[in-house]
């Protein structure tokens, strides 16, 4: 990591392999989200021994995914209460949070099921993740998220494919949440995320940081080769062309995204904007 990062922002990288939770906190990651399946189905419950393999390697707040399978965030009780009982193994292991999100068929947050989850989390932070992007209407999402209280903080695309073709939505959001979340005792922050890197990053601080933004989130990831010699034709575990590849986020990656990241905040306190 490099050695003196005078930006007080925050750089979150999403890893699910101790290798990438070493690339990602050496290029300069403040915190981590700890998952599973990461390249495939966009991350699931880590298990435990990857928790404790990567704190035993790493010293950054680490947030968890609560995610009990790939597919949609719409769960039966039975998912439900798996998720319960993740959440409580995980705050006995010294994590900062968790993150999590449950969806209603006609696409509004499942207030209920959420407060649930949430509940059980307290007082670790909570993040709901980008099942937000999955809804019906992101205005009418916040008020959701708001509404299910405890709340730390939205990680969002801006209800698109990516943050950077999604700023306006972003813009709203940050402008709505000021706004609705005055009267809240307790902190409630948006969280940009999807396709950021260092050739996105700029715009993306130029038009949120005097909005407010103070953290990013991203994997900073790709593919790389296997180093399987054998590879058995007409076989594999469904996952298509990813089968001979592992999920690895770059050490480069993050440290370019972290380096952008500081020289803008720089020029945006010397130009006296925040």
């Amino acid at each position: 990591m490099d050695s003196a990062l005078n930006s007080p922002l925050c750089i979150e990288v999403c890893v699910d392999s101790v290798r990438s939770a070493l690339n990602a906190v050496r290029g300069g990651a403040d915190r981590l989200e700890v998952c599973a399946n990461l390249g495939v189905g966009g991350g699931t419950t880590p298990s435990l021994g990857l928790l404790k393999a990567i704190q035993n390697s790493v010293d950054v707040p680490i947030m968890i995914m609560v995610r009990p399978r790939t597919g949609d965030f719409l769960y039966s009780e039975d998912e439900i209460e798996v998720m319960l009982e993740d959440i409580r193994v995980f705050k006995q292991h010294n994590v900062c949070g968790v993150v999590l999100g449950a969806l209603k068929a006609d696409g509004r947050v499942d207030v209920e099921v959420s407060k649930r989850l949430v509940n059980e989390a307290l007082p670790l932070q909570v993040c709901f993740h980008r099942a937000f992007d999955m809804t019906r209407d992101p205005s009418e999402a916040l008020v959701d998220v708001i509404n299910i209280g405890g709340i730390t903080r939205i990680l969002t695309s801006g209800h698109g494919p990516t943050a950077l073709g999604s700023l306006d939505t972003l813009k709203s959001l940050f402008e709505k949440t000021q706004t609705l979340a005055k009267e809240l005792p307790w902190v409630l922050s948006i969280l940009p995320g999807s396709g950021i890197n260092a050739e996105t990053v700029g715009p993306i601080l130029d038009t949120l940081l005097s909005r407010g933004l103070m953290e990013l989130h991203l994997s900073g990831g790709g593919w790389e080769g296997s180093g399987m010699v054998h590879r058995r034709d007409g076989l594999g575990m469904g996952v298509g062309e990813s089968e001979w590849n592992v999920w690895v986020t770059s050490e480069a990656k993050v440290r370019s995204v972290r380096r952008f990241a500081d020289a803008v905040w720089a020029e945006y306190a010397r130009n006296r904007r925040f």
